[in-house]
């Protein structure tokens, strides 16, 4: 009697545990203005969830933006605690470094490569003591040229080998969107228009750039 108790027990557990509702994994967006616009109607975390929901599998997730305009590497250390780990994120995506470089030659206030690799590893470091999966996203464009004729493509092509080399080392996953807008606009940018394939302004994204990060990502996430 005393087993048939306990098989009764367990299979009631059993069964109450596949009514619970699924807890869903929380994934942030940590960056700057592109991942701001990145939950408004278009931007490319609201497009992740369209495709989480068109493959069946968004009620796996709670995508939560926490994107700064201006934002640099600093910036996202300074509030790492308040905008990401007091919300006990599941998987954290960095996206960020356009500003780093591109306010150096801007506003003379950018990053300079040995602040933002130190930096860098600081956040991955913090986010990992919580137990939280990160992605790395390498800046996609400062200007969509192909024949690395934009301006800053050298110090843009500096920074995100430099979290190629992060993600190397760490075995973290990588969404590489700096080669990824390069090979895109190789393809349809015959005319190596500055901008208006992905991007509005030559870093801001478009309606198709947009889509493009979010597919992006999306690869990346399902892997997790």
């Amino acid at each position: 009697m005393k087993q048939i108790a306990i098989i009764t027990f367990i299979l009631t557990l059993f069964t109450l545990s596949s009514f619970m509702p699924q807890q869903k994994k929380k994934v942030i967006f940590f960056g700057d203005s592109i991942t701001e616009a990145g939950v408004k109607p278009g931007g490319y975390i609201t497009r992740i969830t369209e495709l989480a929901t068109k493959e069946g599998s968004a009620a796996k997730y709670d995508f939560v933006g926490a994107g700064i305009g201006g934002n640099k590497v600093y910036d996202l250390y300074l509030r790492l605690e308040d905008d990401v780990l007091s919300k006990t994120p599941d998987v954290v995506v960095i996206y960020i470094g356009v500003n780093d470089v591109w306010h150096k030659r801007s506003y003379g206030t950018g990053t300079d490569a040995n602040k933002f690799e130190g930096f860098y590893n600081a956040l991955i470091k913090k986010i990992q003591a919580q137990g939280a999966k990160i992605i790395l996203c390498t800046p996609a464009v400062i200007g969509e040229r192909t024949d690395f004729s934009n301006e800053l493509d050298g110090d843009l092509n500096l920074y995100s080998n430099m979290i190629r080399n992060i993600a190397r080392k760490n075995n973290l996953p990588l969404v590489d969107l700096r080669a990824a807008f390069l090979d895109y606009n190789k393809q349809y940018n015959k005319e190596n228009k500055e901008s208006g394939i992905l991007t509005s302004d030559r870093v801001h994204l478009n309606d198709k750039g947009n889509q493009f990060v979010a597919d992006e990502m999306w690869k990346a996430l399902k892997q997790l």
